[in-house]
């Protein structure tokens, strides 16, 4: 068992874990980021009466005003029948407006209110102030690299099926996905 501080609190190296490898690591931060982002959004809707994915439909609409729930949810990666939970909620409120396009009466466009307006302005203990704080420390380099690793992420979640065979991936601890998929179908053809 290593030692502990003075204070009672882990080391950094107690705090981090066991190596795990570039795959486990990356999802064990992700994991941390998610509960991250859970635990803000509770402490939100308590505070400022938001949570976190309500302030940012709150945030966009302000930015997009007229928009419709698919290019909303477009934005947002989400489902558009995830989206209408949430729309409802803040239109309940009084914080948005739903008009018919005039174009198509099918669709809606969503305007903030009054009510809303006041709320589409950056404020500490948002999700929103802790992503600003964070990339305000990081080289431009640095926060472009991370973007791309998240939107290849997203990518990959989002596409719904796997490959068969990953190819020209990194799949453990630096092992080529290939050489990964050849084991598999060696094990495959060595079971018939």
């Amino acid at each position: 068992m290593k030692p502990i501080d003075e204070a009672g609190e882990p080391s950094s190296e107690e705090k981090k874990g066991p190596p795990l490898g570039e795959v486990l690591e990356f999802m064990r931060l992700l994991w941390a980021v998610d509960h991250g982002l859970q635990s803000t959004s509770k402490r939100m809707e308590s505070t400022l009466g938001l949570t976190g994915p309500q302030r940012l439909v709150v945030r966009l609409v302000g930015r997009f005003p007229g928009i419709t729930a698919g290019r909303l949810a477009q934005i947002m990666h989400v489902h558009p029948s995830t989206l209408t939970g949430v729309l409802k909620r803040l239109e309940k409120r009084g914080l948005l407006e739903r008009k018919s396009d005039p174009l198509d009466g099918r669709k809606a466009l969503f305007a903030l209110t009054e009510a809303g307006r006041t709320l589409d302005v950056p404020s500490p203990g948002t999700v929103e102030s802790a992503v600003a704080r964070a990339i305000s420390r990081m080289s431009k380099s640095r926060l472009v690299g991370a973007q791309d690793v998240l939107t290849a992420l997203a990518e990959e979640l989002g596409s719904g099926d796997a490959p068969d065979k990953p190819t020209g991936t990194l799949a453990r601890d630096g092992e080529e996905a290939s050489t990964l998929a050849d084991e598999s179908d060696s094990r495959k053809t060595a079971s018939r």
